[in-house]
């Protein structure tokens, strides 16, 4: 009989980092936590299925290719990075029933054979396998970042975590790129921490809480566009009802930032 999966929300981390020894260095703990995160989970996965800020789309898409192409979605960066190849396989049967779930909970969604992995999902699947030797595939966010359709799109997955799908919401707990540094210690500090106490909280104050999100302190100072932190909402629509363990915290990133990462289940 096939375990059910917990569900995660992640902090992803900045850019290639496993492909940059002084960044790898910064994001040690991201690191350990991924390499934790597999050890931790009941069985081996049939696939993960990723979440990732780093695509949307006007409906709900789901990544179909075997074999997924590489999506250079950085700049700046050393030449070598825009050479990273994860090669794992996708999951098209697996995608097609994500799919139909979607389809059957009244939301818009639809599949695309061409869509490769971004670094929000490339980087976490090479630090968990790095013989690439897991099936993955992603599910885009839906333009205009509505809480309640990601939490609707996270409950309709939900099946998916008896039948061996790993699902995660691959985002950032603080992203503002303008803010990095000291100033970004106060801001992130304290939504960290309102975000630490609203998940330790119990299951519907806790959903009714994120999806006021706008309402903790420095909301859209750490989330002036919320892409990074709407994956939070497909992973707990996949696990509403069950408890929330932090999994990750670091702080200084980048000279001053907090962040963390969740386990729900």
């Amino acid at each position: 009989m096939t375990k059910r999966m917990p569900t995660y929300f992640i902090s992803h981390g900045g850019g290639p980092w496993p492909w940059m020894p002084d960044w790898r260095a910064m994001f040690a703990n991201l690191e350990a936590s991924f390499v934790q995160m597999v050890k931790d989970l009941p069985e081996r996965p049939k696939a993960i299925l990723m979440v990732s800020g780093h695509w949307e789309a006007d409906s709900f898409t789901v990544m179909s290719s075997p074999k997924p192409p590489m999506v250079y979605d950085y700049s700046g960066f050393p030449p070598e990075t825009f050479k990273i190849v994860y090669p794992a396989p996708g999951a098209p049967e697996l995608a097609q029933r994500a799919a139909d779930l979607i389809a059957a909970a009244g939301l818009p969604v639809r599949v695309d054979a061409r869509q490769g992995f971004d670094h929000g999902t490339f980087v976490p699947a090479f630090v968990m396998y790095p013989d690439a030797s897991m099936p993955v595939f992603q599910i885009s966010l839906r333009h205009g970042y509505s809480p309640e359709e990601h939490l609707a799109l996270g409950r309709a997955l939900a099946p998916l975590r008896d039948e061996g799908v790993l699902i995660v919401g691959s985002g950032l707990s603080y992203h503002n790129l303008r803010l990095f540094g000291p100033g970004a210690k106060v801001p992130s500090e304290a939504f960290d921490a309102w975000l630490a106490v609203t998940m330790a909280d119990a299951p519907a104050a806790r959903t009714k809480a994120l999806l006021n999100w706008e309402q903790a302190p420095y909301a859209r100072t750490c989330h002036a566009q919320e892409d990074h932190f709407m994956p939070i909402f497909a992973a707990l629509g996949a696990a509403e009802g069950e408890a929330a363990q932090m999994v990750y915290h670091d702080t200084g990133l980048f000279g001053g930032v907090t962040a963390s990462s969740y386990r729900f289940g």
